[in-house]
């Protein structure tokens, strides 16, 4: 097991309602003292949700961090939320780089890096995320997918309290496949490798989460591997009782 203290973050996605602070109550009246000493926990709501459940978090302990940011603080840009709006909702987070905005959105490693460093304007933790196509991954290429993103995503500057680095197999996110727990093993031990090349001893003190299909069911395998600091949740994470049941996986 890590000596780094793990941390377990939702990403809600695009679901969400008002109706739902009840699911999320439920998250924060579950993360009681015993989960506490063991994890950290996160929710990153749509951005309708940001500041209620900001509101319903104050007290519990659960962080709160939105799905993306834009590169300005303010401006002309139309249906953008600035990491400065974010971190005003009460939010200490803000997912950046996350596969679905590389692809639909056309996020590239530039973008994200300039994403990155907006959120630590703000005084935001980037949660970064990196990953391989299914394509490159039968190619062979994924540890140089892997070294090239984090190359290009990752600003100069970075340390373990503003950065976390998410790594997500595009291709086992939503699908209900994972990786196997070497090839795991061995994106997590490259892309520690990488962060220490670059930053010395604040890499090694980084946290690398795994996110792609996590679920209770594969959490205890998963969260024990070398250099798996955590977990990025998606469908899983709509439900208290996954959610908890993927912290509760630590020992």
């Amino acid at each position: 097991m890590s000596r780094l203290r793990p941390i377990v973050v939702g990403n809600w996605k695009m679901n969400g309602l008002k109706s739902s602070v009840a699911e999320f109550s439920r998250i924060t009246e579950g993360y009681d003292i015993g989960l506490r000493a063991k994890t950290d926990l996160a929710i990153c709501p749509p951005f309708t949700l940001l500041s209620t459940f900001a509101v319903v978090a104050l007290g519990s302990r659960v962080l709160i961090g939105g799905q993306d940011c834009h590169r300005s603080p303010s401006g002309a840009h139309t249906g953008d939320v600035s990491a400065e709006m974010i971190a005003d909702t009460g939010a200490t987070h803000v997912i950046v780089g996350h596969s679905e905005r590389r692809a639909d959105d056309l996020d590239t490693n530039a973008v994200v890096h300039a994403k990155a460093r907006a959120a630590r304007r703000a005084g935001l933790i980037a949660i970064l995320c990196i990953g391989e196509s299914e394509a490159e991954r039968d190619g062979g290429k994924t540890l140089e997918v892997l070294e090239t993103q984090l190359a290009a995503s990752v600003p100069d500057g970075a340390t373990a309290d503003n950065l976390i680095i998410a790594y997500e197999p595009i291709w086992a996110i939503g699908s209900g496949r994972t990786p196997t727990l070497d090839e795991i093993a061995e994106a997590h031990a490259h892309i520690r490798h990488q962060l220490v090349l670059r930053f010395g001893d604040e890499g090694e003190d980084m946290r690398i989460l795994y996110g792609g299909s996590v679920k209770p069911s594969n959490a205890s395998d998963i969260l024990a591997v070398e250099n798996v600091n955590g977990a990025l949740v998606g469908g899983a994470s709509l439900r208290a009782v996954d959610f908890l049941g993927i912290a509760h996986s630590y020992p």
